[in-house]
């Protein structure tokens, strides 16, 4: 059957901001998602997709730009899907991102609210990320732009890519020159491998077919601006094809303190169960924060804004003391812990935290980080969250005065809230990267809590990701 026509609507304006990004507006009274619009922009819209109670489109024609839109910086906008509010102005995108968490608090939630505080922006709207992951393809994506350019599709050049997957399409990568999203080193060192790899006839994988010798980079910066870089090889290859560049790469970039490397047969990207090897300096970079230090390895979990993340573990610490004395030394537990940042960061003022995180090796990195701080007043434990924080694990370790929890996206386990409910601390601190979870999850700790505080805060400008933070305390 010939699929049914969807229909072209003309002169809409667009009227809004969605969860995931997205621009919306509204057609015989059904929401349509729209990418790369503004609220006010006027457009043609061709509908992609027909549902009962939404639709998805894609704009044809502007025929009036929204008085809010600002220029993107990034040449890529467009078609690089990961700063997708570039063309709304930062003020804007800080509004619309409150908004988010007030819908969800209250209609998600639907429980009583203190008022929220204002969002807490980042300082830095560009440059800001500590950790950027490159693939290389043989197959570039390209763009119709390319092929109108080219003069047809059999005209263009369908070669060599180095840079990000194209949004749901995981053999398609974006050839990227410029991302303005780490400092400038990360194009320095994508242009220079790239550059190198081509000149010396090096295979870049191909993402159908799993073979190649060149498959991912990973670059990682302190904000001393000290660099981690990990090459990954997609084959099993001699020292005689991959020590040269290894070479190249070490003398032209002086910042790069440890350079290592991978080799992955793998069907899958990630590093997580093979060996890292050292090709120059350590397998770690040192991030300080205070007076604390913290050991980032090639492996370790670490908020990708770090000036951020500093600001986030600031508000978290706050609402934990908040109201004790100076000689109050509260049991602490902080759940998914991760790599234990935000349990060394309170510990000082505990007299013990208890940290649990499903990944071993986040744990056994959480362990290191406390021993460099030298602070031993904290105790981890790997594994299933919902498993093992149970009315054993309290009974055993003792009740917490103050839980710190912050969860995945899909937020907590109905038996971790249970266990909550039976530990009765006296506050839990709700770190959460989705507030409509989290408004779930609160609304099932409500019977026994009041939400206290709320503090947005802002860690990935140019996207809709939002981190929140809430204060409950015990009724």
């Amino acid at each position: 059957m010939k699929k049914k026509n969807l229909p072209l609507i003309e002169n809409i304006e667009i009227t809004g901001v969605a969860a995931e990004g997205k621009a919306i507006t509204r057609y015989n009274d059904c929401v349509v998602f729209v990418p790369w619009c503004v609220p006010g922009d006027v457009v043609d819209l061709q509908i992609t997709k027909k549902k009962h109670n939404y639709m998805e489109a894609r704009v044809e024609h502007f025929h009036k730009y929204s008085d809010k839109r600002t220029k993107a910086v990034c040449k890529h906008f467009g078609q690089c899907g990961g700063c997708k509010w570039q063309i709304l102005p930062y003020e804007e995108q800080l509004r619309y991102k409150q908004q988010q968490i007030i819908d969800n608090l209250t209609r998600i939630g639907k429980i009583e609210l203190p008022e929220i505080s204002p969002i807490f922006g980042s300082k830095h709207i560009y440059e800001y990320r500590n950790k950027l992951e490159f693939t290389f393809s043989n197959k570039r994506w390209v763009s119709w732009d390319d092929i109108h350019a080219a003069g047809g599709i059999d005209k263009v050049e369908k070669g060599n890519g180095l840079g990000f997957h194209i949004t749901d399409c995981f053999d398609k990568v974006l050839d990227i020159e410029q991302c303005h999203l780490m400092p400038d080193i990360n194009n320095q060192i994508r242009n220079f491998i790239r550059e190198y790899a081509v000149n010396n006839q090096l295979t870049f994988f191909d993402l159908r077919q799993q073979t190649g010798i060149l498959r991912t980079i990973i670059i990682r910066q302190n904000s001393k601006g000290e660099v981690m870089l990990i090459v990954v090889f997609g084959e099993n290859i001699s020292a005689d094809i991959s020590m040269p560049l290894m070479n190249a790469i070490h003398n032209q970039f002086p910042q790069i303190v440890s350079l290592l490397y991978v080799i992955n047969t793998k069907a899958n990207d990630t590093i997580n169960d093979l060996d890292v090897n050292v090709f120059f300096g350590k397998d770690y970079i040192i991030e300080q924060m205070e007076d604390l230090q913290f050991k980032v390895g090639p492996k370790s979990f670490y908020q990708t804004n770090t000036q951020q993340a500093y600001e986030l573990y600031k508000i978290t610490r706050e609402f934990a003391l908040e109201g004790l004395n100076n000689d109050s030394k509260p049991l602490i537990y902080d759940l998914y812990t991760g790599t234990g940042t935000i349990a060394n960061f309170v510990a000082r003022h505990a007299k013990q935290v208890i940290g649990i995180e499903y990944v071993p090796e986040a744990i056994e990195d959480a362990k290191v980080n406390a021993q460099l701080n030298k602070l031993d007043n904290t105790l981890f434990f790997a594994g299933d969250m919902k498993n093992i924080l149970n009315t054993d694990f309290i009974v055993k370790y003792g009740r917490p005065d103050i839980i710190i929890t912050d969860p995945p996206r899909a937020g907590m386990h109905e038996d971790v809230i249970n266990t909550i409910l039976f530990a009765a601390p006296e506050k839990i601190v709700y770190v959460s990267c989705n507030s409509a979870t989290q408004a779930r999850d609160i609304a099932l700790l409500d019977p026994a809590y009041q939400v206290k505080h709320v503090q947005p805060v802002d860690m990935f400008p140019h996207t809709h990701h939002c981190e929140n933070v809430v204060l409950l305390q015990k009724r």
